[in-house]
């Protein structure tokens, strides 16, 4: 084998991240971020400095590479490339990224919220239905580890780690990003809930006219809850059944005695029951239903029997009238709500905020949040389908998949005349579907 002579080219023309100029075009044209930004927090008279809208857009391009931490956009300060995707004119420091979120963190997160959902109806962003005809919308806590950190918020979760214990909206089969809202770690899922669940429900209804399916987690069983959705015009749900202090084996034998009852296998029964509890709030009274489940083994899958029966009950609370077995599934897929938390902790590198003071970090992660989406976009427009250079057929990419394939896709940039081009490697094999993504953006 041959060794290599590694060179440095004396000519600034060579760039490992190319698909900024997708991420440029998604911020400048599909949302109006930048402008606000600028015009809620200008500069001074007189005073020469970096607008608030190149430090919204170097952030975000940052964040679009998977690079979370202030000092990552240094290596930017002189990447003409990064600057001329993006629409920078100057690209700030990291001391002075830092200084200028800290600054306007309260003020700039309600603007980077709404481009998040402006982001998604402005690009005409495909959102699939279910095959019940519903659009689902999962929200969902999950913790984020900072442990060994004194940054503000920073307290025990649910998971046993000390961090943050967010709460994010997904809406549709792709998983559109509607809000993410950072939270204390201490703080429990159901504090606050219901006016962040108004929220998100007025952001889904400015996307789509169809019928909503909510689904929740266990740690949302509440009658405020149920009686808020009951509230709002073609909204179903899907609540996991929280049974506290409840009898379980009291419940076991209800089901058992009055449900469906099946044998998948020798040693296993699973009966299934779905009840009715009328319950009064706020001087209303409702009437909910619920599909309880229980299954009970008296030998495992192997035939070893057990020396006393596994019984285990679970419900859903729910305003679907489809079959009970229909309903245990469509809540089954709520977990993919779990994939969603991880390409943000993980993909996007947001598991450990930068920051110490808690408004800054709310405002990263909604910044996030945006970037997020504009990666999703870019997934479904380019990985998914024919232009794909992946082998694999699938209905969504992860957000890793897509920064590798097309975010960190080398190129050249050539200048002719007053003209630029980015020059791709002619064995370059995600070229086509880059070109498509880039001509839906850039003539909508």
């Amino acid at each position: 084998m041959k060794r290599f002579i590694l060179e440095r080219s004396k000519k600034d023309f060579y760039t490992s991240h190319s698909g900024l100029a997708l991420i440029g075009l998604g911020i400048n044209y599909y949302s109006d971020l930048p402008g606000k930004a600028r015009k809620a927090f200008p500069l001074a008279k007189g005073v020469s400095g970096i607008g608030l809208d190149d430090v919204v857009r170097s952030y975000v391009g940052m964040l679009s590479l998977g690079q979370s931490d202030y000092e990552a956009v240094t290596n930017k300060k002189d990447d003409t490339y990064f600057k001329q995707s993006l629409g920078i004119r100057k690209v700030p420091s990291a001391e002075t990224l830092r200084q200028r979120l800290d600054d306007v963190a309260v003020g700039l997160r309600p603007l980077v919220d709404a481009a998040t959902v402006d982001f998604i109806r402005n690009s005409k962003a495909l959102i699939t239905k279910l095959d019940t005809g519903h659009i689902p919308l999962d929200c969902d806590v999950f913790p984020m580890d900072n442990s060994q950190t004194k940054k503000e918020g920073v307290s025990r979760t649910y998971s046993g780690t000390d961090g943050y214990a967010p709460i994010a909206a997904y809406l549709g089969r792709e998983g559109w990003c509607l809000e993410l809202e950072l939270r204390e770690g201490k703080q429990h899922s159901q504090c606050d809930f219901i006016p962040y669940l108004e929220r998100v429900l007025k952001k889904a209804r400015t996307l789509t006219s169809e019928k909503l399916l909510v689904r929740l987690d266990s740690a949302h069983d509440a009658l405020e809850t149920r009686a808020t959705l009951a509230g709002h015009e073609k909204v179903s749900y899907i609540i996991k059944w929280n049974p506290r202090n409840e009898d379980q084996a009291e419940w076991a034998s209800q089901i058992f005695t009055k449900g469906t009852v099946t044998s998948p296998r020798p040693g296993k029964r699973v009966g299934i029951l779905r009840v009715h509890i009328r319950q009064e709030y706020q001087g209303k009274t409702y009437r909910f239903q619920r599909v309880m489940q229980a299954v009970e083994r008296t030998s495992d899958k192997r035939g070893q029997l057990l020396l006393k029966p596994d019984i285990e009950v679970e419900a859903w609370w729910t305003t679907l009238d489809l079959p009970d077995e229909k309903v245990i599934r469509l809540y089954e897929d709520h977990a993919t709500s779990e994939q969603f938390h991880s390409e943000i902790k993980s993909d996007m590198d947001m598991e450990r905020l930068p920051s110490g003071k808690f408004a800054t970090n709310a405002l990263i992660l909604t910044l996030a949040g945006l970037a997020y989406n504009i990666l999703r976009f870019i997934g479904q427009l380019g990985l998914v389908g024919d232009r794909s250079p992946l082998r694999h057929p699938a209905k969504r990419r992860r957000i890793k998949t897509v920064i590798q394939e097309l975010m960190y896709l080398a190129a050249r940039l050539v200048t002719t005349g007053r003209r630029l081009k980015i020059v791709f490697s002619r064995h370059c094999p995600a070229f086509e579907a880059f070109g498509a993504v880039y001509n839906r953006l850039a003539c909508g």
